[in-house]
């Protein structure tokens, strides 16, 4: 009896293996038709796949959303971040290449001052509430910088040095509504004219000369230097052109308006002007009595 079962158990496994090869082997045929149980089999993996299909679909493409918006995210910081940098690139660039401008005008300013001392310098302080009227400089008194030296730029000049410290000094300002703050000036013409530089007009944001004698006719576009009579300012510093010309109060004297040369706004680099002392051949050309200043300034074409 156990035989006769371990040999129908045989008998029932190769006859299993004989009909699933026949199956499979029936299924493998080119037919039009499907059989019914091919047919059902068939449509309930393709139905049960259809409702699992769709939202692994969905799924699949909000993941992948999702992916792709993290990676523009990053991009897009990363774009941000260069853009940024270009940005401070292009200022860092734009302020050196104006600091190069500024510092060659400087340079080139230095040929037509030869003969005088010249003392770079820098900006380093200014009041806002005393914007137009000083500023502080980083050069004093070891620097050999001293009271009522000019102070120019390569436009023209700016004022005075109004106070020294061991290494810092004060520049009062062309600009500052102050009639203590004078300097001497020469209008160029046919025949030259002389005034005093006493401040600003705050409303045109001219520089007013006034004193000047009234027979003189003075005309728009005339440059305005410094006269070189006061002693401690050098002969020829630029300080701006005449806008108009208006008669004093009393019309015995006429007051210039005068656009100055200088941006008194911006300023970074400055030059410190000493005029040099009279040498023998000054004393014998007559410049150091005056002689040759008053040949220069009236014009002397001799």
């Amino acid at each position: 009896m156990p035989q006769f079962l371990r040999n129908k158990r045989l008998i029932i496994l190769l006859a299993g293996i004989i009909i699933l090869v026949a199956l499979i082997g029936f299924s493998l045929r080119d037919r039009e038709k499907l059989s019914w149980p091919e047919q059902f089999v068939k449509d309930t993996v393709g139905f049960v796949q259809n409702i699992f299909a769709k939202p692994a679909h969905y799924v699949a493409g909000f993941v992948e959303n999702i992916h792709d918006l993290l990676n523009t995210y990053e991009e897009n910081k990363i774009l941000k971040e260069h853009l940024d940098s270009y940005a401070k690139l292009k200022v860092e660039a734009d302020r050196l290449e104006q600091e190069n401008k500024e510092l060659r005008a400087v340079l080139d300013k230095d040929e037509t001052l030869a003969s005088y001392h010249v003392r770079h310098a820098s900006v380093i302080s200014r009041n806002p509430d005393r914007w137009n009227e000083s500023l502080i400089i980083d050069k004093g008194e070891v620097h050999d910088i001293k009271k009522d030296m000019a102070v120019i730029t390569a436009d023209g000049m700016i004022g005075k040095i109004k106070s020294v410290g061991k290494t810092t000094s004060s520049v009062q300002l062309l600009s500052t509504i102050d009639r203590t703050n004078r300097v001497h000036v020469a209008i160029q013409g046919d025949e030259n004219a002389y005034g005093l530089v006493e401040g600003i007009d705050e409303e045109s944001q001219l520089l007013l000369v006034n004193e000047i004698p009234a027979e003189i006719k003075i005309k728009k576009g005339m440059n305005v230097i410094t006269s070189g009579f006061s002693g401690t300012f050098p002969e020829g510093l630029f300080i701006g052109t005449v806008e108009k010309v208006e008669p004093s109060q009393y019309g015995l004297t006429q007051t210039a308006y005068v656009k100055p040369a200088a941006n008194f706004y911006n300023i970074k680099h400055v030059m410190v002007i000493e005029r040099t002392m009279p040498t023998d051949k000054d004393y014998e050309s007559g410049d150091a009595t005056g002689e040759g200043e008053e040949k220069a300034a009236s014009g002397d074409k001799s």
